[in-house]
């Protein structure tokens, strides 16, 4: 069979929502503070753009059940709408309170400075001994008492800008965990020995500091809210750490941009774990909807629609008759219409986007869905 071309697989596709990489590069769907810190799973912003631009306008408030690294409530902010967000896990919730936090930039700046400065007077002082057993396997002990400096560090420091050192020091301890370079996302056990590095074509050692990333990502992170600052508008947001089947939410929102969770593909809090080990964080994995843990047998996959349906229910219970919800899918297990149908959403579209999509050549048939739906 001959293979079709890229004109004949964008033909049915909303043009509006699916870009190339020459249109779309890294560097704009990870600009200002989208780039804060690593996140799997999340949709890329302009996305939102284009969904508040379509079907909200300033002054409304969108909510995502399911906030995740943020990216909502970020664009929400830049275009002129409040944003409210919840989510089961305490590490993506801090993340999306630093990107939405309001600060001083030359304050935040100087601050993380001597935060940063601070932590090098404090490596005799830490006891690598009283860091929990998942840290000592994972970190060489430079690297770890680097960490636990930083940590000692950050702790003086107040309210909102303790919370962006918390940012720098869980994206460091990701980049400082003992891994292979080209398996940062899911690695399956500590690496201690030199070996083949598939990213670099060459042997590679394991890292044993984590100082470098600390600084790197000092810099970074600064830089990073201070370009923010630049172009939001006066919105404000609101993060809950809470469960989005039951949440009673502080306001009524005027509709939903939301990404969910894939059945079976990804374990929120396990991604994060240096997080909540380093951070003392309160771990709900038992709570996550569609963890990678349950798998997708026929149980998982009834748990998720159930799961999905009273958050659903739970939303539309407290927005107005009409409002949009906006959610993005691939339902390739066709569950979505009955979840829908459950929830009491009216379908009035389903848009198709091509995900990756890059100039002169498919790079594979890989396909989001976009449910647009009001409540009913």
């Amino acid at each position: 069979m001959p293979e079709r071309t890229q004109a004949a697989l964008y033909s049915q596709i909303d043009l509006d929502l699916s870009w190339s990489e020459d249109q779309l590069p890294q560097v704009e769907r990870t600009k200002h503070v989208h780039g804060l810190h690593p996140y799997l799973g999340k949709f890329i912003p302009q996305l939102v753009d284009v969904f508040l631009r379509r079907y909200f306008k300033p002054g409304d408030c969108v909510y995502d059940p399911f906030v995740g690294s943020g990216t909502t409530l970020v664009e929400a902010d830049s275009f002129g709408v409040s944003g409210l967000g919840c989510d089961i896990s305490a590490f993506n919730c801090l993340l999306a309170r630093v990107k939405t936090a309001r600060h001083s930039p030359g304050a935040l700046e100087m601050a993380l400075r001597v935060a940063y400065e601070d932590s090098s007077h404090l490596l005799d002082e830490v006891n690598d001994d009283l860091a929990t057993v998942w840290l000592r396997q994972w970190y060489a002990p430079r690297a770890l008492r680097e960490l636990l400096a930083y940590r000692a560090a950050a702790n003086r420091l107040d309210g909102p800008i303790r919370e962006v050192a918390h940012v720098i020091l869980s994206r460091s301890a990701r980049s400082a965990r003992l891994t292979t370079h080209f398996d940062l996302d899911f690695p399956r056990r500590p690496i201690t020995h030199p070996y083949y590095c598939h990213k670099h074509k060459r042997t590679c050692a394991p890292v044993d500091e984590a100082g470098k990333f600390l600084r790197r990502y000092t810099t970074d992170a600064s830089d990073r809210i201070r370009a923010f600052a630049s172009e939001r508008r006066s919105a404000d947001s609101t993060v809950l750490h809470e469960d989005s089947r039951t949440v009673r939410l502080p306001v009524k929102p005027s509709g939903i941009i939301t990404s969910p969770p894939y059945p079976g593909l990804i374990d929120y809090h396990e991604q994060h774990r240096y997080a909540y080990e380093l951070l003392g964080l309160v771990d709900r994995r038992i709570e996550e909807i569609g963890p990678a843990a349950r798998g997708t047998g026929r149980s998982a996959l009834t748990d998720y629609q159930d799961s999905m349906v009273a958050v659903l229910l739970n939303a539309r219970e407290q927005m107005d008759c009409g409002s949009p919800v906006i959610i993005v899918v691939n339902d390739s297990r066709s569950l979505y219409p009955e979840i829908l149908g459950r929830s009491g959403l009216h379908v009035d579209d389903v848009l198709t986007r091509h995900v990756n999509r890059r100039t002169g050549r498919r790079a594979g048939e890989f396909y989001e869905s976009v449910l647009v739906c009001r409540v009913a």
